[in-house]
């Protein structure tokens, strides 16, 4: 069992940055791949970076390649997520979530721990 902890977001202006963390209980968490989501209102969840459990390869989705780095500290169990450049366009409730995989992986259905999200508004 594995708990997920968002924290980080906020209301930042286009251009500006947020570094967003999440925390995960258990001494497990190591044995899992890790990635972001996000969900803008009216518009279905959608992928934004995965990480490896490792930490060694990482893949984000092109709509925020270049601009976000996923990396993760599983000494400290926290995965983080660096946003920089923000648009408008970025505004959702971001989700960090746990996948059973040991690479990073995009697709929702093979992650099996989610945390309640965190909130990121870009102004413009």
């Amino acid at each position: 069992q594995v708990q997920l902890v968002e924290s980080g977001g906020g209301l930042v202006q286009a251009g500006g940055s947020l570094r967003l963390s999440c925390a995960a209980s258990g001494r497990t968490f190591g044995s899992y791949a890790a990635g972001w989501f996000r969900q803008a209102p009216g518009k279905e969840r959608e992928f934004v970076a995965t990480i490896s459990r490792s930490g060694g390869s990482t893949y984000y989705a092109d709509s925020v390649k270049g601009r976000f780095t996923i990396s993760r500290d599983n000494t400290k169990t926290t995965v983080y997520l660096q946003m920089n450049s923000l648009k408008p366009e970025d505004t959702a409730v971001y989700y960090c979530a746990a996948a059973r995989t040991y690479s990073g992986t995009s697709n929702y259905a093979d992650y099996h721990y989610w945390g309640q999200g965190t909130q990121v508004t870009v102004s413009s």
